[in-house]
């Protein structure tokens, strides 16, 4: 029972699925999102295409839910905690640690595999702040949430405005 345990908690680890809900009150997140707010904002207005009204709600439920979820366990939680565990993971520039720059840009670089070059690139910014709130608490659970909610602005927003494109 004991080894059934310890993995369990090796597993929860692994991912970074730990801490508490203190991320929820910290301002610095709450600035984040209104940063996503507001790039979304700007992104409605210059008319990028996204999923409309008529696709899917299985479709919205991949990309704002089942996505953010699978790439930050695999990015942030897997990948970045590795790197961190690396002499050289945190050593930090400009308030982001190697570990989350790295793995900003594998995140970036796996992009490319399903966007456009530009939109693969645009995932850079909100990638390296997924990784500050993933060093900055030690959990995965704010830079999933931060996603979740960047997704969500992007795909679901435009469809609650009515904005057809």
């Amino acid at each position: 029972m004991q080894y059934l345990k310890s993995l369990t908690l090796g597993a929860l680890d692994e991912f970074a699925l730990r801490g508490d809900a203190r991320w929820i009150l910290d301002r610095q997140f709450k600035v984040a999102c209104l940063f996503g707010l507001a790039v979304g904002l700007v992104l409605l207005s210059s008319k990028v295409s996204t999923l409309n009204a008529g696709q899917s709600w299985q479709a919205l439920v991949l990309v704002v839910l089942v996505s953010p979820l699978l790439e930050e366990l695999l990015f942030r939680g897997m990948l970045q905690g590795r790197l961190l565990s690396l002499n050289w993971g945190s050593l930090s520039l400009l308030g982001f640690t190697s570990a989350n720059l790295c793995c900003s840009l594998v995140f970036t670089a796996f992009h490319f595999t399903s966007h456009e070059p530009i939109w693969a690139l645009s995932v850079l910014v909100p990638s390296l702040l997924f990784g500050y709130f993933r060093d900055r608490h030690n959990s995965v659970y704010p830079s999933i949430a931060l996603h979740i909610f960047y997704n969500a602005v992007y795909f679901i927003l435009p469809m609650l405005l009515g904005i057809r494109f």
